[in-house]
C-alpha cells in the first residue's frame, strides 16, 4: 500500500475483539511498526474525520500479513471513522498532561467520584480533547503485552463501566496523564463540540455478528455510499424490520448502526405518536419523517411498531387505521426519500400490517434470536468488562449454563451478582460517610458464588411462558437402561453435538422418540438425562396444560410451544403420558372433537412445511396402543423405544446409584438384594431403599448406618408394581407396535384405485 506521506501508513479499519473494548489499544500490522520506527506499546495516531491517538499492539494471530487496522468502537467513533474505512496511521508523541477536564459522556448520569480513583484507572493512557474514554480497567486479557498491561489500571468505579468525555486537556494535542496531572471531574453531561456519539457501539452488543452484518448491508451502504446504488440503476433499500423474543438487543442494535454510520438518529416510541385530536398522529408522523428528510443521513427507528401499524382488518378504530396509511405513504408514497432508512423492530411480527411487510417499504426483515453458547459468552463479555472478576470466575462456565437467556436476561445476571459482592462488604461500610474508602473498593471482587446465587433469582425470559428446566440428571445417575440410553444419545446427542456428521451422510436426524414401557422404569428421568447431556434447553409440558375448554385455545397452545421450542433451539420438547394429549382419532362421537384437533395440529407442528431444526420431541407414555397411529411412523415419531424392567446387573447398577449418598453396614449386599427384587422397576428400588432408611430411622434416630437387616425388612414391606402378565403383555405391545410402525408407510392407507376415483371394486 502506498503511503501518502513519510512516516504514515494507510489501512482499512476492522473491529476489535469485545475484551479488547475501553482499553485504547490498537491492532496493527507488524510490517507498519518497522515502517513507523515504533515498537509495540508506543502511541500512534489514527486520523479519521477526527484524530485520536492509541497504543499500538501486534495484530491478532487471523490477521497476520492483512493490512487492517483493529480498534473498538470507542476509538472508531473518536476517530471519526466507521468499520470498513480507510484511516491514516502515523507516529505519535504524547506529552504529560498538567491538567485534564473529564465529564459524563451521557445525559442521565451524573457522577461524583474520586480524581485519584479516575488518575490510577486511566495513568498512561493517551487522550486528546473530544475523546470519549472508558473507566475498564486491568482484566485478564489475552495479547495485550506487559508493555501496554501496565498502563491498565483498575476500574475507577468497582462494579461499572463509566464513559466519560475528555473536556480540555493541558497542553493542547495528545497527552497522557501521569502522577503530577491534575484531574477535574465534572457531576453533569456537557455536550460536545466535534466528538461523535459513542454511547452504543458494535463493541457493546454480543452474539450478532450476522445480524450485524446483514444490518450493515442494508443501512450503512445506502447512506454512507448511495452513488453505488445510482451507478447500479436501482433504488437503495428504504426499510428493515427486525424482530425477535423480547430482551434479544433490536432497540440497542439500532442506536449503534446509527452511531456507526454517522447518521441522524430519530426515534419513535409506538405508543408516544397517538394523539387526541382528529389528525394529530398522522401529523406528529410527518413532522418526524419531514425533519429526518431535512437532517439526511438519517435513520428513523419505531420502537413497538405493532402498536401503531396493526392489521387493519382486525382493529375497530378509523384513527389506527388512518396512521397506517400515512405510515405507508411516508415509507413508499409519490415523494421520494433519498439517505432515510426506517428501522422498526417489534416482538410480533405477525399482528404489523401485511402492506408494511412487502420490499419497497421493508426491504428485509431480520430475525434477532435467542443467543447461542457463543453468543452468551460474548454478551457476559460485555457485561462484566468493567467488572473486577475473581479469578474463580468462570464465564465459559456460565455461558454453557445459561440455556435461554437473552442479552438483558444476562445483564441482569450481572447486575444481580454485583449487588451480591456489595452485600458482602456491606458491614465494612459506614453509612454516615460520603464516601467509600479506597482499600474497601480496591478488595471488592465478583466472585463465582455470587454469579450461583444470582442464577437462582434470574429466569430466563424466552421461555418464561413455559415451564423449563435445566435438568442436572446425567447418564451416570440412570441404571439399567443400557439399550434405551444407547439409543436416545445416537438420536439426540449426536445430532445436536455433531450435526456436521449427519449432513456428511446425507441423513436427517430424529424429530421424536416415544418412550414406552411400565410405569416407574425411568422414562422421564431418560428424557431429562439427554436433554442435559445434549447441552439443550428442556422444556417439559402435561397434557393439562395444553387442552382448554375454550375452542381452538389448545391448538394456539400447542402452536405457542413448538414457536417457543425453535426460538431458543436446540430444545428437547418433553410430553408426559402422552396418550392423553393424542388419543386415536375417530373414538368420541359427542365430544366437540377438542382431541382429534389436538392431534392434527401436533402430526403439522411435527412433520408441516416448516421443519424442526434441531427440536426433539420426546413422548412418554405406558399406553402406547392407544396413541394415535399416524404419530407412529417415520418423520413424526421416529423411534419407538422400549423402556422395560430392568435386569439383575441393571437392578444392582440402580440399587448403587440409589444408596451413593446412604451409610451402609458391612454386611449390605446390594447385589443379593437386586437378585431378590425381581421385576421391580427403577421406580419401585427407590422405594425400597427409602424404606430401609425409613427403618433404620424408626429402629434409632441417632443410628448411624443401614445394615442387611433393615433392607430384609424393607423388601418384605415391598412388592412389584409390574405382574407377570404385565411384563408378557408389554412385550407382546413391544413386538406388535415394532411390526406395525414398520408397516405403516407415510402416504397412509389409501387403497388402490380410490386415486383414480373409483372404489375398491372399480365402480364410479
Amino acid at each position: 500500500m502506498v503511503d501518502d506521506e513519510p512516516r504514515t501508513r494507510k489501512l482499512q479499519v476492522a473491529n476489535a475483539r469485545p475484551e479488547d473494548s475501553g482499553r485504547g489499544v490498537a491492532h496493527v500490522p507488524r510490517a507498519m511498526l518497522a515502517a513507523l520506527g515504533i515498537t509495540e506499546g508506543d502511541v500512534i495516531e489514527i486520523v479519521g474525520k477526527r484524530s485520536t491517538p492509541a497504543r499500538a499492539v501486534l495484530p491478532y494471530p487471523e490477521d497476520e500479513g492483512l493490512e487492517i487496522i483493529r480498534v473498538d468502537g470507542l476509538q472508531r467513533a473518536n476517530a471519526g471513522a466507521g468499520s470498513g474505512d480507510f484511516v491514516e496511521v502515523r507516529a505519535a508523541e504524547s506529552k504529560p498532561a498538567g491538567r485534564v477536564v473529564l465529564a459524563p459522556a451521557a445525559q442521565n448520569l451524573r457522577l461524583q467520584g474520586s480524581a485519584l480513583a479516575l488518575k490510577r484507572t486511566f495513568l498512561g493512557r493517551p487522550l486528546t480533547q473530544g475523546d470519549i474514554v472508558s473507566t475498564v480497567g486491568q482484566q485478564r486479557v489475552a495479547n495485550i503485552p506487559a508493555s501496554v498491561a501496565q498502563h491498565l489500571r483498575a476500574p475507577a468505579y468497582a462494579l461499572q463501566e463509566i464513559r466519560l468525555a475528555v473536556i480540555s486537556t493541558v497542553p493542547r494535542g495528545i497527552v497522557h496523564i501521569d502522577e503530577t496531572t491534575e484531574i477535574e471531574l465534572r457531576p453533569d453531561y456537557e455536550e460536545p463540540k466535534d466528538a461523535r456519539r459513542a454511547d452504543v457501539t458494535y463493541d457493546d452488543i454480543g452474539g450478532m455478528h450476522q445480524t450485524i452484518d446483514q444490518l450493515r448491508e442494508m443501512v450503512e451502504l445506502p447512506l454512507r455510499y448511495p452513488e453505488l446504488f445510482q451507478r447500479l440503476g436501482v433504488d437503495p433499500p428504504k426499510g428493515v424490520l427486525l424482530h425477535g423474543p423480547p430482551g434479544t438487543g433490536k432497540t440497542r442494535l439500532a442506536r449503534a448502526v446509527a452511531n456507526e454510520s454517522d447518521a441522524e438518529f430519530f426515534l419513535i416510541n409506538g405508543p408516544e405518536i397517538m394523539g387526541s385530536a382528529y389528525g394529530e398522529s398522522e401529523k406528529r408522523l410527518r413532522e418526524v419523517f419531514e425533519e429526518a428528510t431535512r437532517a439526511a443521513p438519517s435513520i428513523v427507528f419505531i420502537d413497538e411498531i405493532d402498536s401503531i401499524a396493526p392489521r387493519r382488518d382486525r382493529v375497530q378504530g378509523e384513527a389506527e387505521k388512518r396512521l397506517v396509511a400515512q405510515l405507508l405513504t411516508l415509507m413508499d408514497g409519490l415523494e421520494a426519500r433519498a439517505n432515510l432508512v426506517v428501522i422498526a423492530a417489534t416482538n410480533r411480527p405477525e399482528a404489523i400490517d401485511e402492506a408494511l411487510r412487502r420490499p419497497g417499504r421493508f426491504d428485509r426483515e431480520i430475525i434477532v434470536g435467542v443467543p447461542d453458547e457463543r453468543g452468551r459468552r460474548e454478551i457476559l463479555g460485555i457485561h462484566t468488562r468493567g467488572m473486577p472478576i475473581a479469578d474463580d470466575v468462570d464465564l465459559d462456565e456460565l455461558a454453557r449454563t445459561t440455556y435461554g437467556f437473552v442479552g438483558a436476561d444476562l445483564a441482569a445476571l450481572a447486575r444481580e451478582a454485583a449487588i451480591d459482592a456489595v452485600r458482602r462488604i456491606m458491614p465494612r461500610l459506614n453509612l454516615s460517610e460520603q464516601t467509600i474508602p479506597a482499600d474497601v473498593l480496591d478488595n471488592l471482587s465478583v466472585q463465582r458464588a455470587d454469579f450461583v446465587e444470582a442464577l437462582k433469582r434470574v429466569q430466563p425470559s424466552a421461555m418464561r411462558e413455559v415451564m423449563v428446566q435445566v435438568p442436572q440428571v446425567r447418564w451416570s445417575d440412570v441404571g439399567g437402561l443400557d439399550e434405551a440410553q444407547m439409543r436416545l444419545k445416537e438420536g439426540v446427542e449426536l445430532p445436536m453435538k455433531r450435526p456436521m456428521a449427519f449432513r456428511r451422510m446425507g441423513i436427517r436426524p430424529a424429530r421424536g422418540f416415544l418412550l414406552y414401557g411400565p410405569p416407574g422404569t425411568g422414562k422421564t428421568l431418560l428424557a431429562k438425562a439427554v436433554a442435559r447431556e445434549a447441552e439443550a434447553n428442556f422444556i417439559a409440558v402435561k397434557s393439562s396444560d395444553l387442552l382448554s375448554k375454550w375452542y381452538g385455545e389448545s391448538e394456539q397452545q400447542i402452536a405457542r410451544l413448538f414457536a417457543r421450542a425453535r426460538q431458543v433451539a436446540p430444545c428437547v420438547i418433553f410430553i408426559d403420558e402422552l396418550d392423553s394429549l393424542v388419543p386415536a382419532r375417530g373414538g368420541g362421537l359427542g365430544e366437540p372433537q377438542v382431541t382429534e384437533r389436538v392431534v392434527n395440529t401436533i402430526l403439522a407442528e411435527m412433520d408441516g412445511l416448516e421443519e424442526l431444526q434441531s427440536v426433539v420431541v420426546i413422548g412418554a407414555t405406558n399406553r402406547p396402543n392407544l396413541i394415535d397411529p399416524a404419530l407412529l411412523r417415520p418423520g413424526r415419531f421416529d423411534e419407538l423405544v422400549y423402556v422395560s424392567v430392568p435386569d439383575a446387573e441393571g437392578r444392582l447398577r440402580i440399587l448403587q446409584i440409589q444408596t451413593a449418598r446412604m451409610p451402609l453396614a458391612e454386611d449390605v449386599d446390594l447385589a443379593a438384594i437386586a437378585d431378590r427384587a425381581d421385576r421391580f422397576t427403577g421406580a419401585d428400588l427407590e422405594d425400597v431403599v427409602r424404606r430401609a432408611g425409613l427403618i433404620a430411622l424408626r429402629q434409632s434416630l441417632d443410628l448411624g448406618e443401614v445394615t442387611m437387616h433393615h433392607f430384609e425388612a424393607a423388601l418384605a414391606d415391598s412388592r412389584a408394581t409390574v405382574t407377570p402378565e404385565m411384563e408378557q403383555e408389554y412385550a407382546q405391545m413391544a413386538a406388535r407396535l415394532k411390526q406395525e410402525s414398520a408397516a405403516l408407510q407415510p402416504i397412509g392407507f389409501i387403497a388402490p384405485g380410490m386415486l383414480q376415483g373409483r372404489g375398491p371394486k372399480g365402480g364410479d
